[in-house]
């Protein structure tokens, strides 16, 4: 009788144990997430940029909810540059229409938490027009912009946009 009071007893501990989540359930491990390769992190820069273009190409600047894939895909001064542009874009009633093209991406520098990339983009299609339908593009604006672009790899995000002048070369 003593056995199957203890048996008893054994089983509604496991049983209380398992209603509690104590039983089989091993100690959370800590994971350090493995550093990447200059090409691992330049390439997914490239991949972050590639995927911000097409994002750009898809906003409707008469429906702000077009912005939000931009947003996602930019952080620090690149993601408040682009609210700032939008936002005052759409206020003043401002279309957009045409597509950016990525001509290049280039490997430039890597810092541990960003990797750049030199990036020419064919702008020649892109128009801007104001509510009354006049052109907003400066005439001195290049068709091909040359930019080093700042990516957080980890993040997945574009932290700053540089203009720059040099190597590699656009064109125009």
């Amino acid at each position: 009788m003593l056995a199957r009071v203890a048996r008893a007893l054994a089983v509604l501990a496991v049983v209380a144990a398992a209603a509690t989540g104590c039983v089989g359930s091993p100690e959370p491990q800590e994971t350090t997430p493995t550093p990447l390769t200059d090409e691992q992190a330049f390439a997914a820069a490239e991949e972050t940029y590639r995927a911000y273009v097409d994002a750009l190409n898809q906003v409707d600047l008469s429906d702000p909810a077009t912005f939000e894939p931009v947003y996602a895909l930019t952080t620090g001064d690149a993601n408040a540059s682009a609210r700032e542009s939008f936002t005052q874009m759409h206020a003043d009633g401002w279309t957009v229409t045409g597509e950016s093209v990525v001509t290049l991406v280039e490997p430039a520098v890597r810092t541990t938490d960003v990797a750049s990339v030199d990036v020419c983009v064919d702008v020649s299609a892109v128009s801007l027009t104001d509510s009354a339908g006049q052109s907003v593009v400066s005439a001195e604006r290049p068709d091909i912009q040359a930019l080093t672009v700042e990516v957080s790899p980890a993040a997945e995000s574009i932290v700053r946009f540089v203009p720059r002048d040099g190597e590699p070369t656009c064109g125009s």
